[in-house]
């Protein structure tokens, strides 16, 4: 789609009218079900990491009291605060959802805002829904336009996305009118930020990315809901989001507005089935399944793994420092630990990621025997795959492929797999097994009255 002159229906327009012409009444069972798994996929993951180190400090940082619950603690806040504590909760393990199309995180961004935002206002569980899917099909879509741009300009897409999401979700919420969504959305773009300097050290920052999102997205709703004026060309615009965040403003934006609210691309979400960055995990799939026909680490003398161009700056170089992360966090960037993990260990998960856990010797020296060749084929971002070739100590050669993301649109986590995960999340952050169970009940009613998340509240 051309740019727009002032005369001219502009991209946010386009998008403000589809979204208000939805109800929640006639929403699609896929979409609603795809929904309902993401609210209980987030909440989960909100428990498990309610008493990590990062979740207090942020916490400690949140100055006001209010009558938003924060998952997992006692102390209650405002709705923004509520948004910002359980958004940085939620990604924080980096077991959360993903879009295979981007990468984008949704769930840890719009989760928090909408329900946040019901709370707040007494909203019910249809504004809840309608809000969870208009806000994941924003974040995803948008993640569409100029794919790939965005991580090379050294911006995380799930923040600066992920606020331009929660932004329109939460106005559909609000059930804010076209022209009150259109200033929600030029509001939300001058809030959204978020490098990926974390890469450098293994920094917290990363986290609070998904929570500062949904706070910020809260809070443009408001404004707009409030008429506060944001330019109309917010993404097509001279100086515009994507001129700002990837750019470019040769957009696809196409891909943001054609079919929205019919064409659900909410519905190929993937749920994680490892704690660490997606594009690992074809590859430990690939390490587990060496290890299952008996390759141990001390047999390998070298691995090679084909990679997508796009995945290197941020999960193999510096080669030496993802050899030998600098800490726990570091580690779940790394895809040579990853793939060591995978294989010394048979599986990857929450425990392998303590900052003892990547200082684990034997995990080690096999990471620094793993090397990268870019394959210019490689089918990435449109496609998550995995490819080890290993070169073994009696010269044989072993190569295993992983064709696509476990969790996602090829091969779904089931519902009882996602509730299974929910309640080994709730155990792992402290919710007895009664507890876990409740919850996990009241979930699958969330969208049936009143948003009520008080039995969450720890």
């Amino acid at each position: 789609m051309a740019s727009h002159d002032l005369s001219q229906t502009t991209v946010a327009e386009h998008l403000a009218q589809k979204i208000c012409a939805l109800d929640a009444a006639y929403l699609t069972q896929g979409v609603r079900r795809k929904c309902q798994g993401l609210v209980v996929d987030a909440v989960g993951l909100a428990i498990t990491a309610r008493n990590e180190d990062y979740v207090r400090s942020a916490l400690a940082a949140c100055a006001d009291d209010g009558p938003c619950t924060a998952i997992g603690h006692s102390r209650t806040l405002t709705a923004s605060g509520a948004a910002l504590l359980n958004g940085t909760a939620v990604h924080g393990e980096d077991f959360d959802d993903t879009f295979e199309g981007g990468p984008v995180h949704a769930g840890a961004v719009i989760v928090p805002a909408v329900l946040a935002a019901c709370e707040r206002h007494r909203l019910d569980g249809g504004a809840a829904l309608l809000g969870l899917c208009v806000g994941v099909e924003t974040v995803c879509r948008l993640s569409l336009v100029a794919p790939t741009l965005t991580h090379k300009a050294g911006f995380h897409p799930t923040a600066v996305f992920g606020t331009m999401g929660a932004a329109a979700g939460v106005g559909a919420a609000f059930k804010l009118s076209p022209r009150q969504l259109v200033d929600a959305l030029g509001t939300a773009a001058s809030f959204a930020g978020g490098i990926i300097e974390y890469l450098a050290e293994g920094a917290w920052t990363k986290r609070l990315h998904a929570g500062w999102a949904a706070q910020a997205g809260l809070q443009a709703a408001l404004f707009g809901r409030a008429e506060f004026s944001g330019p109309r060309t917010v993404f097509e615009g001279v100086h515009g989001f994507f001129n700002a965040f990837a750019r470019t403003k040769a957009g696809d934006y196409d891909a943001l507005i054609g079919g929205f609210g019919q064409d659900w691309v909410t519905q190929t979400l993937a749920f994680k089935p490892y704690p660490c960055g997606t594009m690992t995990h074809p590859y430990i799939d690939c390490a587990r399944r060496l290890a299952a026909r008996g390759i141990k680490a001390e047999d390998v003398v070298e691995m090679v793994c084909e990679v997508g161009e796009g995945t290197v700056h941020r999960l193999w170089e510096p080669l030496a420092a993802k050899q030998r992360p600098a800490n726990g966090y570091a580690g779940k960037f790394s895809t040579p630990y990853c793939i060591a993990a995978g294989l010394v260990r048979g599986n990857v998960g929450l425990d392998d990621f303590s900052d003892a856990a990547v200082r684990d010797a034997r995990l080690l020296a096999l990471a620094a025997k793993i090397r990268y060749q870019i394959d210019p084929h490689n089918p990435y971002p449109k496609n998550f795959t995995g490819h080890i070739r290993a070169r073994l100590r009696d010269s044989t050669a072993v190569e295993e492929r992983q064709p696509y993301l476990r969790g996602g649109a090829q091969e779904p986590l089931t519902r009882a797999d996602i509730e299974e995960k929910f309640l080994l999340n709730a155990k792992h952050g402290g919710f007895g097994e009664a507890r876990a169970n409740a919850a996990l009940r009241l979930l699958d009613k969330l969208f049936d009255g009143p948003v009520d998340l008080v039995p969450m509240r720890g």
